[in-house]
């Protein structure tokens, strides 16, 4: 454990100094969408379960912090809160649909229910249809901190992204993430070892839906914002990648994944509809040269899990 005790200071510790050198809203959203991907690693890297629909949670929890803190003016601390448990129900209910089919057939039950969800929040009037939810007030911290200052608002962000990834690391390394990498590894041996593999799996896409709505009512919240874009099918890809690149199945991938991809959408941007193709040729090689992912290369040659 200590190896992964110095790799968490050292993430601590680059976020912190961080924005002396680069600009914080970048930063914010690097930690929102590496809580979103370190969410649906916990599923697919230590679960097994491949969703094609966690954009879902992300769009969800988005539209449901803006309209909190929009309308009905709550505070930023309230309407994550609430936006979290938007996303946690839906969970619940589409992992009661998809949880009992494997492979191939969960991942298209996920992506249907997904678009789906997408379909209704284009034509339920509260999310704005394309247009979304704009001017999103980022309010008063528990009504002494004004987030619209750059630098509250980093805080806030850091610590909901530490926090998520705390909960995470903690569920990984308890006997209930144990019993995950058990299904993962050989579903048959862990049922007949007498576990109720079908609850443990719902369990974790409830968790892993909750805490990726935690990222997406956070993300909506910096950027003042909620849109179509967190809900369309493409994020879901996009978060599948960030979490392969960085690595599969480790703590600390998915963050770096997430950094990475972030970034090459950042400063490539110029290069329009080419980033796409970028984007496609730098997955190619990390598949081929990092096979197991950056982090798990890493892992694998000092022969320690991170």
């Amino acid at each position: 454990m200590t190896h992964q005790w110095v790799a968490f200071a050292i993430m601590v510790l680059a976020f912190a100094i961080a924005p002396i050198w680069i600009y914080p809203v970048f930063l914010m959203k690097v930690m929102c969408f590496a809580l979103f991907a370190c969410a649906f690693n916990l599923l697919i890297g230590f679960g097994g379960l491949l969703s094609f629909g966690h954009a879902m949670f992300l769009g969800t929890a988005g539209y449901a912090a803006a309209h909190a803190a929009k309308v009905w003016g709550w505070n930023p601390e309230l309407a994550v809160l609430f936006a979290t448990l938007c996303s946690g129900l839906l969970a619940v209910v589409t992992g009661l649909l998809a949880i009992r089919r494997q492979g191939i057939y969960f991942a298209m039950i996920t992506l249907a229910l997904s678009q789906m969800v997408f379909f209704v929040y284009l034509q339920t009037p509260f999310t704005g249809g394309e247009d979304g939810i704009q001017a999103v007030p980022r309010g008063q911290l528990f009504g002494m901190f004004d987030l619209s200052n750059n630098a509250a608002m980093y805080m806030f962000v850091m610590a909901i992204f530490l926090m998520g990834f705390a909960i995470i690391w903690r569920i990984v390394h308890s006997p209930f993430g144990q019993i995950l990498k058990a299904i993962r590894e050989n579903q048959d041996r862990a049922i007949s070892l007498g576990y109720d593999t079908d609850h443990y799996k719902l369990v974790a896409f409830i968790m892993s839906g909750a805490i990726a709505g935690m990222a997406g009512a956070t993300k909506s919240l910096v950027f003042q914002l909620a849109s179509l874009t967190d809900v369309h099918w493409s994020m879901s890809g996009e978060v599948v990648l960030m979490t392969l690149v960085g690595g599969l199945g480790t703590l600390f991938g998915p963050v770096l994944g997430a950094a990475v991809i972030v970034s090459m959408q950042n400063y490539l941007a110029h290069l329009g509809a080419w980033v796409t193709i970028i984007q496609g040729l730098i997955f190619v090689i990390c598949v081929m040269a990092f096979r197991r992912g950056i982090i798990g290369e890493i892992a694998n040659w000092i022969k320690k899990p991170l």
